[in-house]
């Protein structure tokens, strides 16, 4: 498919193509209705029909709402994470970045910040601490980001230090104890409804709606499909690679912030250990989903998919008294599962 489409820094391609495997549109049409949709949707059909028949507190309306709460924050880390995946990375340190933003933007809502040298007080409206989460969040992504491409360090390892460096600053920013109290209007981000439907729930249709549309309708989301194909081809392209996982990294962590804002609204309280195992959750949401470890395969809504199934699962292993360790031993089994589809509808493409 020929397109005269110039490379995200302005340069000019090596030719007027795309690389033959690196056609975004098409390969974003290929994930839509790839056969690891469907069984993600009668994975989670048969999910809720076994949850409903063992436990009688499944299908309540305060159940079904409280899941779906939970879900919107998967979604939107999970959002952040397909993108890296599609590029062929991965992100090890979201739940650690979710931490650190829902911390700051607490301790500014709260504290504020004092400089004692000048004997000046600054305090934050609560705009302003979403803002301060939100920028920190995107600057930790974009760090992450350029480690990967200056440097060519490993996602995993790169991400993997962040964790422990976002984890580390949250203890320090904290001191190890909650930032409790932030108010009314700042817990209606976690705990309001609009139109009979919890906000939070609303900001995870945002985020879908906003990835889908850079996915299947901007030439970033082709780049980033192109990249996970073919990443030499796309370079060869004249398709400024680095920049391009720089900006998907940045785009991760911002939604990171947005889903540690969420969880400490609807807590009231910012927790040091906060968004532990979060990464782990939000992987298992895009491979289920049916994105390709490998890149280049997979979409938005089938994420979607994939969180609504961990968030279902969660729930219904709390509703059945399942012992948390062997939650997290279900959780593991269920990841190994969908790699082995994910594999094996590789191989029959």
């Amino acid at each position: 498919m020929s397109q005269n489409i110039p490379s995200i820094a302005g340069e000019k391609p090596a030719g007027d193509r795309l690389p033959p495997t690196a056609d975004g549109r098409s390969v974003a049409l290929q994930g839509r209705f790839s056969i690891a949709r469907f069984q993600s949707l009668i994975a989670l059909f048969l999910l809720c029909l076994a949850l409903s028949i063992l436990s009688d507190k499944f299908l309540t309306v305060s159940n079904l709402w409280n899941v779906m709460r939970q879900i919107s924050v998967n979604i939107c880390i999970s959002v952040g994470m397909t993108l890296i995946v599609l590029t062929a990375g991965i992100d090890l340190s979201v739940g650690s970045v979710l931490a650190l933003c829902g911390a700051i933007t607490a301790g500014l809502l709260k504290n504020g910040i004092e400089i004692p040298t000048q004997n000046l007080y600054i305090g934050f409206t609560v705009l302003g601490a979403i803002l301060a989460g939100g920028l920190t969040g995107s600057a930790l992504g974009a760090f992450n980001g350029w480690a990967i491409t200056r440097f060519s360090v490993p996602p995993f390892v790169a991400t993997l230090a962040m964790l422990t460096v976002a984890r580390g600053l949250t203890m320090l920013w904290t001191g190890g104890f909650p930032i409790s109290g932030l108010g009314e209007t700042f817990q209606f981000i976690g705990t309001g409804w609009f139109l009979a439907i919890p906000l939070p729930v609303w900001i995870s249709i945002v985020v879908v709606a906003l990835a889908v549309f850079l996915t299947d309708k901007t030439r970033i989301g082709r780049y980033i499909y192109a990249i996970g194909g073919n990443e030499n081809a796309s370079r060869l392209s004249g398709i400024n690679v680095n920049k391009v996982k720089i900006i998907v990294y940045t785009i991760a962590g911002a939604l990171a912030a947005v889903g540690g804002i969420m969880v400490t609204s609807r807590l009231d309280s910012a927790q040091p250990n906060a968004g532990i195992s979060y990464e782990l959750d939000s992987i298992a949401a895009v491979v289920i989903g049916g994105t390709s470890l490998s890149g280049g395969r997979g979409s938005i809504l089938g994420t979607v998919q994939g969180a609504m199934i961990i968030g279902v699962l969660n729930n219904g292993l709390v509703l059945l008294n399942v012992s948390p360790f062997w939650q997290q031993v279900v959780k593991g089994l269920v990841i190994l599962l969908a790699v082995i589809i994910d594999k094996a509808n590789s191989k029959n493409e």
